[in-house]
């Protein structure tokens, strides 16, 4: 159960969230292959080594009356033209191919993005950490931490501040689950009690919407330990700030 800022609680769709992953991830998996089908299709074509474009000049010369062009001192003048025409095949074929990869490329780019999106903020937006301890809302929460998380093999994984993969301390040797790492990385944020409930952001820090829903209030010191996209989400989710 996820609950917004103006206290309306709306369940969390984890089957419709996983659907839509798995139907992005296959549609990753056929780009991916059509990627690598283009780039072996790409590489027939480097040099003038080309297979179909020497098959078609040594066509254009079999067809060639070679007795009419010694007569009229041309023979150089086809060969040449010939050669030409296969390499231009051969440019307008890759260029063709390079425009496709980067279309492949791209799209692929798009999918990754928003499969990260859908794991990542998914995991903020369902966390029960969140909820309990927290006393900033999901999404400032994912402003301010987002960066620590990555989508690896379909699974969240947590990075430290040193760059390193954060493991479960409950089970040894396993990556620590989404509430697990996020706890681990909050407890060493110098800021921890100015967004946490029951601590430093007690008073005119804490939550305070008047009865009337709509956006939090922070303290200015909680506000200054945002960083400026957590702010921007603050002051543009309708929260305010008191001294």
């Amino acid at each position: 159960m996820y609950v917004h800022d103006d206290g309306k609680e709306v369940a969390f769709d984890v089957p419709g969230t996983v659907a839509t992953i798995t139907r992005l991830n296959g549609e990753a998996k056929t780009h991916r292959e059509a990627k690598e089908a283009a780039e072996a299709r790409a590489k027939a074509f480097e040099g003038i080594e080309d297979a179909d474009a020497a098959r078609h000049a040594l066509e254009t010369l079999k067809n060639i009356d070679e007795g009419k062009l010694f007569q009229a001192g041309k023979v150089e003048e086809i060969k040449s033209a010939a050669a030409k025409a296969a390499q231009d095949q051969v440019a307008a074929a890759s260029k063709a191919h390079g425009e496709e990869l980067s279309r492949t490329k791209l799209d692929l780019e798009q999918r990754d993005q928003t499969i990260h999106g859908l794991l990542i903020g998914g995991s903020f937006k369902g966390s029960k950490l969140i909820s309990d301890k927290f006393a900033i809302p999901a999404d400032l929460v994912e402003a301010r931490f987002g960066q620590n998380f990555k989508v690896e093999g379909g699974q969240v994984v947590a990075y430290d501040g040193a760059g390193n993969k954060i493991y479960s301390r409950a089970r040894p040797g396993e990556i620590a689950d989404f509430d697990e790492a996020l706890e681990s990385i909050v407890d060493n944020y110098p800021y921890r009690d100015n967004i946490l409930k029951g601590s430093g952001a007690n008073g005119g820090g804490a939550p305070n919407n008047g009865g009337k829903g709509g956006g939090k209030t922070l303290n200015r010191a909680a506000f200054d330990a945002l960083d400026p996209g957590a702010r921007a989400a603050h002051i543009g989710s309708g929260g305010t700030l008191t001294d």
